[in-house]
């Protein structure tokens, strides 16, 4: 950091402030998984409609999300995420306090659209704070809190089963005081960010990556095996783990829903402790694509696992777990090594941008699939197109893994270290 930066005791704070943020914001994305079941009971929902709901919170973010990183770089962060953080809040009360479907589409599309800006942000904030050294051990803290969020959603069921023995409403609605202790979070941070300002009389270092379209023509083929790879794994794990996983697991493997939600809060809460120490081990290893290879190869064999064996759901859990632990740990610095710093921003900006097309697109995709065969509880064999659909897209994110670890050779695997 600077002479004129804050110090260290000042930027953990600003830390824990984004942290206890993105926990908030992490726990509104997950709360439809855990009422997807009492929507479609109490309320009518269409498996579709229900998909629909998750959906258009990545719909917006095709192209926003690059709006997002302009918004971020022309006001700053500390404004954006306040503003950002406000908008989620609005999203989550509306879809909780809709009395129809398409008020509540609206409130989930009002979510994402300041979700993923406020994602950005955050990050921009911690770089910011963390300039000349911890940056990614900050940034891997902060998001491991947020990742509790989801866990912390999933065991929901079983922390409030009163909330969920009320019907459908009370769960979203602690959903929204969640999405409200978020925007008290980045109030706090804000306010922290004006005043270290002030007494510093200087700014801080700004970490502006500017979305370039030509720099698209300098990026080489490992960078398109690694898109393809994070649009096809991301659109499996969320649309699978965050929208359909819990009925699923109550429909075909019979489980109760305090059951199927805690079975599926074990993939986030592994990946809290676990995403941190495959990084470092990579680190230390100084090989990413022979890492991201096996991440990748875990998924299809955990869905082939669920979807075609008797054997307990622990394994495939455990299977999805290390996956979504490994990839993330190592999809992100080895992007930094196939692209030059100057490029950065662009790279990620895309790959953000392409894999929300297609978290969108696999929602709708599995829910019409399970629409059209009769999934339910009295037909759980309706669920195997779904199955097929995201063991074979796993299939081809593994594929793309490969073909990336093969093709890159080590000159692409072993550059300069990572740009912090």
């Amino acid at each position: 950091m600077n002479d004129k930066s804050p110090s260290r005791a000042a930027a953990w704070l600003v830390c824990a402030l984004v942290a206890a943020a993105l926990y908030g914001n992490y726990y509104v994305y997950d709360s439809i998984g855990p009422v997807a079941d009492a929507l479609q009971r109490q309320r009518g929902f269409s498996d579709q409609q229900v998909g629909l709901l998750n959906a258009i919170y990545s719909l917006p973010n095709v192209v926003l999300i690059l709006v997002g990183g302009v918004l971020v770089d022309r006001f700053g962060a500390a404004r954006v995420t306040v503003w950002t953080a406000a908008v989620c809040f609005l999203g989550a009360a509306l879809t909780a306090l809709s009395p129809d479907f398409a008020g509540m589409a609206a409130g989930r599309l009002l979510f994402g659209i300041g979700a993923e800006t406020f994602g950005i942000a955050t990050l921009a904030a911690l770089a910011q704070y963390f300039v000349g050294g911890q940056v990614a051990f900050a940034m891997g803290l902060a998001l491991s809190i947020g990742r509790l969020g989801s866990f912390s959603s999933d065991m929901s069921p079983t922390w409030f089963a009163h909330a969920y023995a009320q019907g459908w409403q009370p769960p979203l609605l602690i959903a929204t005081a969640m999405a409200g202790a978020s925007f008290a979070g980045a109030l706090l941070y804000a306010w922290m960010d004006r005043r270290i300002a002030a007494a510093d009389k200087g700014p801080m270092e700004k970490q502006g990556q500017p979305f370039v379209w030509r720099d698209l023509l300098h990026f080489g083929r490992a960078y398109w095996f690694l898109l393809a790879l994070c649009v096809l794994w991301y659109s499996v794990i969320l649309a699978f783990r965050s929208t359909f996983s819990i009925k699923y697991f109550q429909h075909a493997h019979g489980l109760d829903l305090a059951s199927a939600g805690a079975m599926n809060s074990y993939v986030f809460l592994a990946a809290v402790f676990a995403t941190p120490a495959f990084g470092w081990l990579c680190d230390r290893a100084g090989r990413y694509a022979p890492f991201l290879a096996f991440g990748a190869v875990l998924l299809p064999v955990a869905i082939a696992t669920m979807a075609l064996s008797s054997a307990s759901l622990w394994i495939s859990t455990a299977l999805i777990g290390i996956s979504f632990s490994l990839v993330p740990a190592v999809m992100w610095p080895l992007a930094s090594r196939l692209v030059s710093p100057q490029r950065f921003g662009t790279a990620i900006g895309l790959m953000w941008v392409a894999q929300n097309a297609g978290i969108a697109g696999a929602n709708l995709v599995a829910g019409w699939l399970n629409d059209r065969a009769g999934a339910s509880a009295q037909n759980p064999a309706g669920y195997e197109p779904m199955m097929l659909f995201f063991g074979l897209a796993s299939v081809a994110g593994a594929v793309a893994a490969l073909t990336l670890w093969l093709t890159a050779g080590r000159k692409e695997q072993e550059r300069a270290p990572p740009h912090r």
